[in-house]
């Protein structure tokens, strides 16, 4: 046999080499793809992790804010003091 290979030959290993290299393109496509997707969905987590800090937060000023509340006389003071709510007996004067 000649070191030439026949038409079939190079037909056969040209069209194995293209499979491989489109099989390999597939596969990097696949997972570059998987990899942004990867990302986004840690940067989500990250803003979603604040942002659950920042609810859990303002829940807990919330509940403290309710359990004043209850307390007539800080109700009547925070009447007084944003309000400007007065009882029969008082002036009140604004100092800026």
């Amino acid at each position: 046999m000649s070191g030439r290979k026949s038409k079939k030959e190079r037909r056969r290993l040209i069209m194995i080499s293209f499979l491989i290299i489109s099989l390999s393109a597939f596969l990097i496509k696949s997972v570059f793809s998987d990899w942004v997707q990867i990302l986004n969905n840690n940067s989500q987590i990250h803003a979603l992790n604040n942002k659950k800090k920042s609810l859990l937060d303002e829940e807990a000023t919330l509940k403290a804010e309710a359990t004043k509340l209850e307390n007539t006389e800080y109700v009547a003071r925070y009447a007084r003091e944003k309000y400007l709510y007065s009882m029969p007996d008082e002036i009140i004067i604004r100092v800026n």
